[in-house]
């Protein structure tokens, strides 16, 4: 490189610019052959867009129930973040181990939440925390609240080819009085789905099934209570 360098330097001038522009391609082909891979992408998920249908007109029962107020659904710390987690129960089913290049859009417990207030609202009105504060605030009572607690959300593998979502949700359901907070009944659902494939894509799928059997049984044992 340096006895090419002098040449150039020594050179006629028409003859430095060209030797100077070929070196220059050299280092730079070499350079970009050094550059390392981009990093790939993890693929996001979520449950897919819900019900595309329009929404069922209310009907004189709906309008008759009084409203119900739901929580924000708790997680246990595993799960408050976006990690897709499985675990192998023919190998070691306490270990929760994350697929490596797929997570979810936001938290299991948001997206989990988001399809059981779709299941209640088809026969039900249903209150966020902030609206079942402004009732309290302005009308003096205190809608009842249903308190969630997401304990499993895991695609569960009972051998390398048999795999199913499963999910876990603690339910308690409230109503508040001048003498303070009564619980109405407490509960807890379970569901487990097969997946339709035994990779991050299949457990997504079973997973969404899982957590809407959860919430149609929700919202059979809330309407059986009230």
């Amino acid at each position: 490189m340096y006895d090419a360098l002098k040449k150039i330097a020594t050179a006629a001038p028409w003859m430095r610019l060209s030797g100077l522009g070929c070196m220059a391609v050299v280092v730079l082909a070499t350079g970009c052959g050094a550059l390392p891979d981009k990093p790939a992408r993890a693929t996001l998920y979520d449950f897919g867009p819900g019900a595309v249908a329009p929404a069922p007109a209310p009907t004189t029962a709906k309008a008759a129930l009084p409203p119900i107020a739901l929580a924000e659904i708790d997680a246990t710390s595993r799960l408050d973040g976006t990690q897709m987690l499985y675990r192998l129960g023919y190998a070691d089913a306490n270990e929760l181990r994350p697929y490596g290049q797929s997570r979810w859009s936001q938290a299991p417990a948001q997206l989990v939440r988001q399809r059981v207030r779709e299941a209640l609202v088809v026969g039900h009105t249903v209150l966020g925390p902030e609206e079942s504060a402004t009732i309290a605030r302005t009308e003096g009572r205190v809608p009842d609240t249903l308190r969630l607690s997401l304990e499993e959300f895991s695609h569960f593998f009972e051998s390398p080819t048999s795999s199913a979502g499963l999910v876990r949700i603690s339910a308690t359901l409230i109503r508040s009085n001048p003498g303070g907070d009564r619980v109405l009944a407490q509960r807890t659902f379970t569901a487990q789905r097969p997946a339709p494939s035994h990779d991050a894509p299949g457990g997504v799928k079973a997973l969404a099934a899982a957590s809407d059997a959860v919430a149609a049984d929700l919202v059979a044992w809330v309407d059986q209570i009230r």
